[in-house]
């Protein structure tokens, strides 16, 4: 069976349920695990999606790195900000390890993917 990307869409999907079980251990971390090892997991199981489309689980961690960089994108360091009202200052990481991380990671999913799928298939280029 060729990989689809649906199929990689839908490993993707199920790795940044994972990834945010990882980082919200206190928070839905749990009720994300669940829900991945239970309902993603088995449902790609049972459909015979466990080929090349399986690199897409690299993915979800690289996206939410890519998300996290996103949301510290002024740091880092201290970051204030103000209205009429009133100010608040936070604390923001250094936002380049996360977006290198996220590159990484989305680019050798995707890029794994292709490979693997062009391999099995025989095409070459």
């Amino acid at each position: 069976m060729r990989p689809s990307g649906w199929a990689f869409a839908a490993w993707a999907g199920l790795g940044i349920v994972c990834a945010l079980a990882v980082v919200t251990p206190f928070t839905i971390g749990p009720l994300a695990a669940v829900v991945a090892l239970a309902g993603g997991g088995a449902l790609l199981a049972w459909r015979g999606s466990r080929n090349a489309s399986a690199t897409g689980l690299l993915t979800g961690p690289g996206l939410i790195a890519l998300y996290i960089g996103y949301l510290n994108r002024a740091g880092p360091g201290m970051v204030c900000t103000t209205t009429r009202n009133a100010g608040e200052c936070i604390q923001e990481w250094n936002p380049w390890p996360l977006l290198a991380v996220g590159v990484v990671l989305v680019a050798a999913s995707i890029g794994l993917f292709l490979w693997l799928r062009d391999r099995g298939t025989g095409a070459r280029r």
